[in-house]
């Protein structure tokens, strides 16, 4: 085999513990306009954490640190999705990458990082949970990190560029 090649992913019908983390990014995807949410999610001690990455109409992927595998994106899963708040969906941003700028519904920044720091607190522990939105320039979306205790600030980053969140009215 080349070594451009790789072998297919398997596909399983569960991940045990971390169907919890499937089913809550599900939730939250399909109910906020992200076109990915992605979550770090510790495990028991002595193994690594792992990663779940839901993406629209794709399979769900999770990296398990020894290896990867993928579950069905519909896949019924035996863990209820907890109840998340309302995150409605808001048209794209439109973003300068440079400077950090984003211009959009009034709030709707705000309304967004309140979304995701509700995702990552529902997925509990020390877990981080990222959300990505479109924007105006498909090679710049918009993406949202926060730690579920809410130890540290949540991240804003065009593309590759982070940015702290600005300060809000009062603060």
């Amino acid at each position: 085999m080349d070594e451009t090649e790789s072998e297919p992913l398997e596909t399983v019908e569960t991940v045990g513990d971390l169907d919890f983390a499937v089913v809550t990014l599900r939730e939250f995807l399909h109910h906020s306009n992200a076109t990915r949410a992605v979550a770090v999610v510790d495990r028991e001690a002595g193994v690594g954490p792992a990663t779940v990455d839901c993406e629209r109409f794709c399979a769900i992927e999770v990296n398990l640190g020894d290896r990867v595998v993928l579950i069905d994106h519909g896949a019924e899963l035996e863990p209820a999705a907890p109840v998340l708040p309302e995150v409605k969906p808001l048209p794209p941003f439109n973003v300068n990458p440079s400077s950090g700028e984003i211009a959009g519904t009034i709030g709707g920044l705000e309304h967004l990082v309140d979304g995701v720091s509700a995702l990552a607190a529902a997925l509990g522990g020390r877990n981080i949970a990222m959300a990505v939105f479109e924007t105006d320039s498909a090679e710049h979306p918009l993406s949202i990190t926060a730690r579920a205790d809410g130890s540290e600030e949540p991240v804003i980053a065009i593309g590759d560029q982070a940015f702290a969140l600005p300060p809000g009215p009062g603060a």
